[in-house]
């Protein structure tokens, strides 16, 4: 199994850290496999924060996100009722959690387009991708 990309450090490293562990596995079972234990891996979600105002409108399965600053830093909680939706989250976590705002607002997202997870799910779900990074960018927002 792959080192967690949190002992990276910086976006773009994380970003580099994750295409490099997905491209270990031989086929997309594999790879889901991977994607659904990182959402695996996600702390539990409060209840008092499973509501419409942390919902990502749009998905097809729910998704609550939940966002806090420390120390000049964003930290994100998520939880989904679909396993593959959680890890698909799980990695937009991965990558920004723990960086300052103004780092989240200028990262490339397009990182997501070279794990060619887009290509082998439902138009939907690929769609909740950029629904998913879109929200994690208005949450930094708000703290910036």
């Amino acid at each position: 199994m792959p080192r967690s990309i949190a002992v990276v450090s910086g976006i773009k490293e994380k970003q580099e850290k994750l295409l490099e562990d997905l491209e270990l596995f031989q086929d997309w079972t594999e790879r889901y496999e991977y994607v659904i234990g990182l959402g695996k891996r996600l702390p539990p979600l409060h209840d008092e924060v499973r509501d419409e105002n942390h919902l990502i409108k749009g998905c097809q399965s729910q998704v609550w996100l939940d966002a806090e600053k420390k120390d000049g830093r964003v930290f994100f909680h998520a939880d989904s009722d679909s396993l593959i939706t959680k890890g698909m989250i799980a990695l937009f976590i991965e990558v920004l959690s723990g960086e300052t705002p103004d780092a989240i607002l200028t990262a490339d997202m397009g990182f997501i387009d070279k794990t060619g997870l887009k290509e082998h799910l439902a138009p939907t779900r690929a769609n909740a991708l950029n629904l998913m990074a879109n929200q994690m960018k208005q949450r930094a927002l708000a703290f910036a």
